[in-house]
């Protein structure tokens, strides 16, 4: 039987690097095409995506946009098929819809010269479809858990896109920029990393922190605030919202009241994904420029262990993927 693992997206590899969660020992590596941003994993074929986005670089500091999806096995921990999504091209975010067999892509540009979101059949690993989201360089995405509605954040762009996902109809929410957001389980509320960095330094243009959303209706609910720009944010299964702010520190806020309940200092400076356990017990944070992911105690607010990515072939940790048991 395997045991569950925990994928990271090395962006310097470039390679998807495999851990046992149980003993946060290495199992193994696998090479994708530069440079791997997000990740998720699809319940239903057992199947990690990892998305392309440069060849080399970053977000506005790069150079040519690769236009690649990877499909790893991640038990016998082998390529199964690279996906090419041209004439899209960068993709970066990634969100599954096991239960219509639906894979979205957030991509920069595609034709026409506009970015979206591109809709890969799970089953053939085929694109099926291309859905616009109003504004250049769409970047994070999270779906509802119905697979109804698409929400995707655009960086720079004063908006974020509630996209309906059967008609392709978008609904711009207004926001100061924005970075990383999350569905809350139960699919009633939208968090919303604000605002936008600015090539990594802190802007002025708006208060940092978390603004909560209807997710339904798009109506602002409030405002979480934090000390410092946020980045990634991940909803557990537990009821919190998880933050990791520039500069290292894990914040945790209650999905059901609001109320700050905690925080932790982190490695890394500039954390760029968030990913908890089935539970909600431990979480994962990994980082661009840090060699390692960082697990964590959510109950004691502690790090248990810490898995190392440079070892494993996998530096400068972006995406995240949990697989269970098999």
């Amino acid at each position: 039987m395997q045991e569950a693992v925990l994928a990271v997206a090395g962006a310097k590899g470039p390679a998807v690097a495999f851990f046992d969660v149980g003993s946060g020992k290495h199992v193994g590596t696998v090479e994708v095409p530069a440079q791997p941003h997000d990740l998720c994993f699809d319940p239903v074929h057992r199947v990690v995506w990892c998305a392309s986005a440069y060849r080399d670089g970053a977000y506005h500091r790069h150079g040519e946009r690769a236009t690649e999806l990877t499909a790893i096995d991640p038990d016998s921990r082998e390529v199964l098929e690279v996906v090419d999504l041209s004439p899209e091209h960068a993709p970066h975010g990634l969100a599954i819809d096991p239960m219509r067999g639906l894979l979205y892509a957030t991509v920069e540009d595609g034709p026409g010269g506009e970015g979206g979101l591109v809709v890969v059949d799970t089953a053939t690993r085929r694109p099926v479809r291309h859905l616009a989201t109003g504004a250049p360089g769409p970047h994070w995405v999270a779906i509802s858990p119905d697979g109804r509605r698409g929400f995707v954040t655009n960086k720079e762009a004063p908006f974020v896109s509630f996209v309906d996902l059967d008609s392709g109809d978008v609904e711009r929410v207004s926001v100061p920029g924005s970075e990383g957001l999350g569905i809350s389980r139960d699919g009633k509320q939208l968090y919303v990393a604000t605002p936008y960095l600015d090539h990594g330094t802190e802007p002025i243009r708006a208060a940092p922190g978390v603004r909560v959303f209807d997710a339904v209706t798009g109506s602002p609910e409030t405002l979480l605030p934090t000390e410092r720009p946020v980045l990634p944010i991940h909803c557990t299964a537990s009821g919190e919202v998880l933050a990791a702010e520039l500069g290292g520190r894990l914040l945790a806020f209650s999905a059901t009241s609001n109320e700050f309940l905690g925080a932790m200092d982190l490695k890394t400076e500039f954390p760029l994904a968030i990913l908890s356990d089935p539970d909600g017990r431990v979480a994962f944070v990994s980082g661009a420029a840090s060699t390692v992911v960082e697990v964590i105690d959510l109950e004691t607010r502690t790090l248990v262990t810490t898995l190392d990515t440079k070892t494993a072939g996998a530096p400068g940790g972006h995406g995240l993927a949990y697989v269970p048991v098999s």
